[in-house]
């Protein structure tokens, strides 16, 4: 059975708004992870964070900008692993749709082969997590309470 990791939210805001939290470099380190991503097809980037040797995960995510249209969807590769050279492959699907005066944000996250239920667990759990931030992020820059 595949793995598929899927979560959608709503968030009151344009989907410009939500588009420069997720290309961005410097407003995706603030809810997801540092990086040295640039919005541009075939752009290949790194996600880090500490390593997790108990989920057997280096801390470094490999990924490629694969689709981008502006504020609509993005796509990119995401390869992880132990750091030994053995990479899991999967794909991160981002689309938004502007509805009721904001955007629905859904993510799709699939291509687990050999991932374990603790890593699978953690990705799931991580990525809702993080979304919920991000939104968090961008409203207190809108309502100008962000932290510096």
């Amino acid at each position: 059975m595949a793995k598929i990791i899927k979560h959608q939210l709503f968030f009151p805001h344009p989907p410009a708004v939500i588009w420069e939290y997720l290309t961005d470099a410097d407003l995706m380190a603030l809810w997801l992870m540092k990086n040295d991503f640039m919005p541009v097809l075939g752009h290949e980037f790194q996600f880090r964070i500490n390593p997790m040797p108990q989920l057997d995960f280096d801390g470094v995510i490999y990924c490629k900008v694969l689709e981008i249209e502006p504020f609509k969807t993005l796509s990119y590769s995401w390869q992880f692993g132990p750091g030994n050279g053995e990479l899991i492959d999967s794909t991160v699907n981002w689309t938004l749709n502007e509805k009721d005066n904001g955007t629905e944000i859904e993510l799709v996250h699939r291509g687990f082969a050999g991932v374990g239920v603790p890593m699978f667990d953690a990705l799931n759990g991580g990525w809702l997590s993080n979304m919920k931030k991000m939104l968090i992020r961008i409203n207190e820059k809108i309502d100008g309470t962000a932290q510096a």
